[in-house]
């Protein structure tokens, strides 16, 4: 079978070809590239429509009974019941480790714990299955600018930038953190 789309990238085409992906993760993917193209261009209300598109996607693990648990644990946050979203967060990753927005989700809760080591071990993982996910790449740069690692962070912020150039405060943060690295030109 000859694969003409240039979109698919070839591990996915290979995988594909061999059945292990399954047609509704190929179009997931082809979505999300869609919605990241209309990204780019897009002017600020459009674009946080988009970025709510793209976080749907992302929270779509093509299981029912994940994606619940990764509601439930979204549900517990926003409640304060961090434990009881850990326990989901982790029971998702245990059952779904190829699922990128169950790591970042438990990165969220061990961010606002404190608990930046584990955080950044979550994220590393979300970005391996995802390297686009601007969420992660934001929790990035958030824990490198907490850890005084300025020059760092305004790397990672550059690369959300790259990736939704019209995201929340992102402007802000690359000024202020431009400022500290590179200081102010008289």
């Amino acid at each position: 079978m000859y694969c003409k789309s240039k979109r698919l990238k070839p591990v996915v085409a290979a995988f594909l070809l061999i059945g292990l992906v399954s047609p509704a993760a190929v179009a997931q993917e082809a979505t999300v590239d869609e919605l990241f193209e209309q990204l780019k261009s897009a002017d600020p209300s459009e674009a946080a429509r988009i970025e709510r598109e793209i976080w749907s996607e992302w929270s779509r693990s093509g299981s029912a009974a994940m994606d619940l648990l990764l509601k439930r644990g979204r549900d517990a946050m926003e409640v304060g019941d961090t434990q009881a979203a850990l326990d989901h967060f982790s029971a998702l990753i245990d059952h779904s480790p190829d699922f990128a927005e169950a790591y970042n989700a438990r990165a969220m809760v061990f961010y606002g714990e404190g608990d930046y080591g584990q955080a950044m071990a979550d994220i590393r993982d979300a970005l391996r299955l995802n390297p686009r996910h601007f969420g992660a790449l934001s929790g990035l740069a958030l824990i490198l600018q907490e850890l005084g690692r300025e020059e760092q962070a305004l790397e990672v912020w550059r690369m959300v930038a790259e990736l939704n150039p019209s995201r929340e405060g992102l402007d802000e943060a690359i000024e202020t953190l431009e400022r500290a690295v590179e200081g102010v030109a008289l």
